[in-house]
């Protein structure tokens, strides 16, 4: 499976439904871990659509988190604000429906 490709209303929509989200995962100061992993892909598996936050201070350091977990997972980083970044992954079965 490879990361979805996203157009710009798709991301603005995605955008826009992410603001009323709570995170369901966060990056601890170990960084990505198996557990953290696991635990992203879960939430994608049921969500599709989620919020992860992230404990490190520098900003790129976060950025580099984000994009690394967001690859991991084959995953859309569609933003990040702060220490929040917002995750799509399309589910196989949500779509045959």
């Amino acid at each position: 499976m490879t990361q979805p490709i996203l157009t710009g209303a798709d991301r603005r929509s995605l955008r826009a439904q992410g603001q009323l989200l709570t995170d369901l995962a966060t990056i601890g100061h170990q960084g990505i871990t198996d557990a953290v992993k696991a635990e992203v892909n879960v939430q994608l598996e049921r969500h599709q659509l989620i919020k992860v936050r992230a404990t490190e201070l520098d900003r790129n350091a976060r950025k580099a988190l984000f994009e690394q977990i967001a690859e991991s997972s084959n995953a859309a980083l569609i933003g990040t604000v702060g220490r929040t970044a917002l995750l799509y992954r399309p589910n196989a079965a949500a779509e045959e429906a």
